[in-house]
């Protein structure tokens, strides 16, 4: 493993130095087949073949259940506008009912992946699901937005998390962004959700600038380079990556929380996604795993990590 200090490139040195947009609202049928792409690539060279083709199915699955899905309900301008003015994100995720739009949208990624190839573990998961009780369901469905998943339920909880990417990834893109404020660093300021990792991304309007991927909705959000995103802190900040690697992927790690979330380098290779290349580099968290710091993002593909 590699280690390295703080400093990082500062653009105002060369003579550039951006004024990003504060938020960048996901587009729900780019985002996953962009995530599937991503997914069948590095597939082509991981040990993680086969793990990273079944998700590149669940990607495939999530663009091809849109078309036709009843419209998500999103908060009246009203509520949008209390949300902001309490610093809340506008889509609560303590107030999620199984409504025809969510009902519907889970109801087909399960018949969706029905035919993926798989193991028998994550079929008889899958087959588990399907036959929930609606009170079960929405069990489910609480522990997947709180981030608790239950360590003998995973798989189950992943299908569910599928269909929830789609659900949130629809509301959020229908929201005003210009109604959308700050929750925090690692609080996503539409769902208020988690990072599954950032990117320092190649825009042109924003080149070099990081974003937060929300794990839940795909919204990402700027947040200001060598800070902690899991407690803010901008002392003791450290990067570690895979010796020899390209140096596009690396763990930001915190000395104050003892934390680290992946940083994506998109202005080295644009092609890399926030998800599909958090899990092809599992071999980062297996090397921070037993040391110092502790894995402060949330995947649904990565579980247990």
């Amino acid at each position: 493993m590699t280690h390295s200090g703080s400093v990082e490139p500062n653009l105002a040195s060369i003579g550039r130095v951006p004024a990003p947009a504060f938020v960048r609202l996901p587009d729900p049928r780019r985002l996953f087949e962009a995530r599937r792409a991503r997914l069948e690539f590095l597939a082509q060279t991981s040990d993680l073949a086969p793990y990273l083709r079944l998700v590149a199915g669940i990607a495939a699955a999530q663009t091809s259940i849109q078309d036709g899905l009843p419209e998500p309900e999103i908060p009246p301008p009203d509520a949008l506008d209390r949300a902001r003015d309490f610093g809340m994100p506008p889509l609560d995720r303590n107030r999620i009912e199984l409504d025809d739009p969510v009902s519907e949208t889970l109801s087909r990624m399960f018949d969706a992946v029905a035919a993926l190839e798989k193991p028998a573990q994550a079929q008889a998961a899958l087959e588990r699901v399907k036959a929930a009780s609606p009170e079960q369901m929405r069990g489910m469905v609480r522990d997947v937005l709180s981030d608790a998943i239950p360590a003998d339920a995973i798989a189950e909880h992943v299908y569910v998390a599928a269909g929830l990417q789609v659900h949130f990834a629809r509301l959020a893109g229908r929201l005003d962004k210009d109604k959308l404020t700050r929750i925090g660093d690692g609080a996503c300021p539409c769902c208020g959700g988690p990072p599954v990792s950032s990117v320092v991304v190649g825009w042109m309007e924003a080149e070099g600038t990081r974003y937060c991927s929300c794990s839940l909705c795909g919204t990402l959000w700027n947040v200001v380079r060598v800070k902690c995103i899991l407690c803010s802190s901008g002392k003791g900040i450290g990067y570690q990556e895979v010796e020899g690697g390209p140096g596009t992927i690396k763990a930001e790690c915190c000395e104050n929380c003892r934390g680290y979330v992946k940083i994506l380098y998109q202005q080295k290779d644009p092609a890399l996604d926030p998800v599909a290349d958090d899990i092809a580099s599992l071999g980062l968290d297996l090397l921070l795993q037993n040391g110092a710091y502790r894995r402060g993002s949330f995947n649904p593909f990565l579980l247990g990590v």
